[in-house]
């Protein structure tokens, strides 16, 4: 294993301070706490909590910040966050109109958020949630029942994060972040699996020739071990799975082409020039494209499409003013 890294016992916390020392005009580490805050809290708005394991970077951290999240609480590598540590988030981002917590679809990540909104709710905040689970892939996988949450994710913090910009009550921010869930589907697909530090070794085999579709953010099996295909199959196969789930044949749609975390652009935008031609022969409009490392897989060589159907008033929250060291819309 060749990483830039010091002590596989300190990963997380080192790239914790380095997310400080490096965006110090957007967010600020909690003493004591692996996790990550708005540098300058906002009063009079709902706050918004997310988080989940390292190793998915920029989430979530990337995304605190001006219109997006409040705060991120970072696990172990692909191990969830505390309850007390979400608690003390939660209570550090509270501006008096409550807390809406984005929790990603697996056990322990659902299992210790609830947890901490009951701790929250037993000091008198008031605690809403959401729970994404955008991933076509599969209906059950090793750390969750039902669907993965994945990078449509990253939906969520920016729009419902706009609502709160806003100014809307919690039940409002709530009902927006259900609307994204409720028109948002992914699927991915790896070429070479991700290396934990911890473990030293890649936490799952592929041959040269094989790819595995559908694969999970923590390496998790998918659909199936297939021999690789050109990228315009790839994207095909992809496509196909998500059309399967949820018809968008003549909607507008947000298109989100993410890096696994070691997939050059080059390789992004030739899967996206297939996916743009695919969508327009279905008479499907894309509204806008986001292309990039949205939510990674640590080395990872794979990627993911996310579509968003797309009304009026998604768009202009995803169009909204958000800064943060990970996203910008001006």
């Amino acid at each position: 294993m060749k990483k830039f890294i010091n002590d596989v016992a300190n990963v997380e916390t080192e790239m914790l301070d380095g997310m400080a020392a490096t965006y110090p005009q957007y967010v600020k580490r909690m003493d004591g706490l692996d996790v990550i805050v708005r540098a300058d809290k906002k009063a009079d708005k709902v706050a918004l909590v997310s988080g989940g394991g390292s190793g998915h970077e920029p989430t979530h951290a990337g995304y605190v910040g001006k219109g997006m999240l409040d705060a991120a609480c970072a696990g172990a590598v692909y191990t969830s966050p505390t309850p007390d540590q979400i608690f003390e988030a939660i209570k550090e981002v509270d501006a008096g109109k409550g807390v809406l917590l984005v929790i990603k679809n697996y056990t322990g990540d659902v299992m210790n958020f609830e947890m901490a909104a009951d701790m929250a709710r037993d000091e008198g905040i008031d605690v809403e949630q959401v729970i994404s689970a955008d991933d076509v892939a599969v209906e059950d996988s090793l750390y969750t029942i039902g669907r993965r949450g994945v990078a449509g994710t990253i939906f969520i913090h920016k729009i419902a994060g706009a609502k709160a910009e806003e100014g809307a009550d919690l039940k409002e921010v709530q009902r927006v972040a259900q609307k994204v869930i409720d028109n948002v589907r992914s699927m991915g697909v790896a070429i070479k699996p991700s290396t934990v530090p911890a473990a030293g070794t890649p936490g799952f085999e592929l041959a040269e020739d094989e790819m595995e579709m559908g694969v999970g953010i923590h390496g998790e099996p998918g659909v199936a071990t297939e021999k690789i295909k050109p990228a315009d199959g790839i994207v095909d196969e992809l496509l196909e799975h998500i059309f399967k789930d949820k018809d968008y044949a003549g909607k507008e749609v947000a298109l989100m082409v993410n890096g696994s975390g070691a997939t050059p652009e080059m390789e992004l935008l030739i899967l996206s020039n297939h996916a743009h031609k695919v969508l327009a022969d279905k008479g499907i409009k894309i509204y806008k494209t986001l292309l990039g490392n949205f939510m990674t897989s640590i080395d990872q060589a794979g990627a993911s499409l996310s579509l968003l159907e797309l009304d009026d008033e998604l768009k202009a929250l995803l169009d909204a003013p958000a800064d943060t060291p990970a996203m910008t819309v001006v």
